[in-house]
């Protein structure tokens, strides 16, 4: 574990798991029926990939394996806030709840995409 002195909001890495960890919270209290489990399934998959992209981007052996990791973590967090609106749909009454998680995926998405396009104005 990292020290508490660092400030949270800037540890990507606690940000990237705390994600996937809300959306595994979130996911076991919903009732699992032939609509919710394909969206749980995939919005579990998509969320935690986020932060296990991030682990291998800050392992990467090179500038552009880095910018593949973190491209991909752009990608899933675009995909998980796909799912959770579509939870939303399906569970109107957790949309407080859902929301919460949606923003913390939109300030990621800025997050990587700033990173990505960064990276790329540098191999310009």
């Amino acid at each position: 574990m990292k020290s508490d002195l660092r400030n949270s909001s800037f540890d990507l890495e606690e940000r990237t798991t705390k994600l996937g960890e809300k959306v595994i919270d979130l996911c076991k209290i919903i009732e699992k029926n032939d609509l919710t489990l394909p969206i749980i399934k995939q919005l579990i998959r998509s969320a935690t990939s986020v932060g296990a992209n991030y682990m291998e981007a800050n392992g990467a052996s090179s500038r552009k394996d880095f910018r593949n990791k973190i491209y991909i973590c752009k990608k899933e967090i675009k995909e998980t806030k796909h799912w959770l609106r579509m939870l939303v749909r399906i569970l109107p009454e957790k949309e407080d709840q859902i929301r919460i998680i949606w923003r913390e995926a939109e300030e990621l998405t800025k997050i990587f995409g700033k990173i990505t396009s960064t990276l790329d104005n540098k191999n310009k």
